[in-house]
């Protein structure tokens, strides 16, 4: 059954980050999904820095790198899939090092490359509702 909540600042994005960071348990993959600015990046930041990875200010966008590593063990994988236009370019980012053991990905964009992986997934959509306000669905 699907588990929805709505935050109304990038503080209350960051902060349930956190709180679903201890649901988070490698190997996983966190699956983002959501419109330009709906908070995936900012979601990402509580998720990493409440399992211990980085500071949530050392967590960025990783649009133009494409992906950013973050922590020891487990690794956290942090990748942004929108510009991925087929298999060779996904293969280009070299995220397969993240299977050698178990590690936590959050792939922002997700529905734009479908991974096929061994591991479990997490799934959480983002939606704007208007101002700072999002709703976040975990199905």
């Amino acid at each position: 059954m699907p588990e929805e909540v709505i935050t109304h600042s990038a503080e209350e994005t960051t902060n349930w980050g956190r709180q679903f960071a201890k649901r988070v348990k490698a190997p996983v993959l966190v699956l983002l999904t959501g419109d330009l600015g709906t908070g995936k990046t900012t979601l990402t930041k509580g998720i990493v820095a409440g399992l211990g990875a980085a500071r949530e200010d050392d967590v960025t966008s990783p649009t133009f790198t494409l992906v950013h590593i973050y922590g020891k063990k487990p690794k956290v994988y942090h990748a942004d899939l929108y510009r991925i236009e087929n298999f060779h370019d996904f293969e280009t980012l070299g995220m397969e090092d993240m299977f050698t053991s178990p590690s936590v990905a959050i792939l922002e964009w997700s529905e734009r490359f479908p991974l096929r992986a061994p591991w479990p997934q997490l799934r959480v959509r983002l939606e704007h509702l208007g101002g700072d306000a999002r709703r976040i669905t975990v199905l």
